[in-house]
């Protein structure tokens, strides 16, 4: 890799202090949070403004915020993203680290479907495959997806009568279990199954959040028994999270400061 440009970093570093705190900043307050020279700072945030990448706050003379030119960018990306497409790539990267089998899932009605998969390397492994339909309510992403949803239209997709299809005999087939379990699911931030939709196999999953915030898939990572341990399960816990997060980076995410 060529050498990095002072210039070009340090500009960059000004515009990313912008994605901090309430959103705006005045020259004093960049020249204290990156110990740059003032005359440097000064000629920087002229020459960000000039171009549109800051602009100033009406109403608090000196002070700057983002401008268009930003969120120009920002949709550009936009228009090329894929959620499939870098889905996989996070898969392959998380099932590299842990050697387990990696899933990307979205929700429709009630039931999940995967739209990237990356396979474990060991002979003993979950058997699935990218565009399989399984029911929300038996599987760690589904589990997931559903417990991100308003009250209201979870209530819609999953009214008290509704009838829950067993896939294993671990699997919840009672409406007020599943919103016991989802309300777990809420607090702690990741879901967990085990052998609910295959006897053989336990999964942990953590959602994936769009730029808006909205939850629009669900990473997880799925073990069979003979690997699953409450170490092993504490482990695979964080490195959904992790996954989870990058993908959502990806798709815009920011997470709060």
């Amino acid at each position: 890799m060529g050498r990095l440009v002072p210039a070009v970093t340090r500009a960059l570093d000004i515009l990313e202090l912008f994605l901090e705190g309430d959103g705006t900043l005045s020259a004093p307050d960049i020249v204290r949070r990156l110990q740059l020279p003032r005359t440097t700072v000064h000629e920087l945030v002229t020459t960000l403004a000039a171009r549109k990448y800051i602009v100033p706050v009406t109403g608090q003379p000196g002070r700057y915020r983002l401008g268009v030119r930003p969120y120009q960018l920002g949709a550009r990306y936009a228009e090329h993203l894929d959620l499939a497409a870098e889905g996989q790539q996070v898969a392959r990267s998380v099932a590299e680290t842990c050697d387990e089998t990696v899933h990307v899932a979205i929700l429709e009605d009630t039931d999940v479907i995967y739209i990237a998969k990356v396979d474990s390397t060991h002979a003993v492994r979950m058997v699935s495959a990218a565009g399989r339909r399984l029911p929300a309510h038996c599987t760690s992403v589904g589990k997931m997806l559903l417990a991100s949803l308003p009250e209201r239209e979870l209530a819609a997709r999953l009214p008290d009568d509704a009838g829950l299809a067993a896939m294993t005999s671990h699997s919840i087939t009672d409406p007020t279990a599943l919103r016991e379990a989802l309300a777990q699911i809420r607090a702690r931030g990741v879901a967990v199954e085990s052998r609910e939709s295959n006897p053989d196999v336990s999964c942990v999953a953590a959602p994936v959040r769009d730029r808006t915030g909205q939850v629009v898939a669900a990473l997880s990572i799925s073990v069979p028994m003979i690997r699953w341990s409450d170490d092993r399960l504490a482990e695979l816990e964080q490195l959904a999270v992790k996954g989870a997060d990058d993908l959502s980076e990806r798709l815009g995410h920011r997470r709060a400061s």
